[in-house]
């Protein structure tokens, strides 16, 4: 490494030392109401069906996605 390099590498890492770093200020509030059952049950199946069911018909098709026609 020739010692130019050396010296920017140097400058840029002594660069991002000086940087200040933006936090960002996150309050939460506990929810207005639980979640019942229902409720769970109905996003977890949605998560379900919008992602992995996709992917599972993909893998389980990836043979004749190889052959060419």
């Amino acid at each position: 490494m020739s010692s130019s390099t050396a010296q920017l590498l140097r400058g840029l890492t002594g660069l991002t030392q000086r940087l200040p770093v933006q936090r960002a200020q996150i309050h939460s509030k506990p929810p207005r109401e639980e979640l019942g059952t229902m409720d769970a049950a109905v996003r977890l199946t949605s998560c379900f069906l919008c992602f992995l069911l996709p992917s599972d018909w993909v893998l389980s098709h990836l043979e004749s996605y190889k052959k060419w026609e």
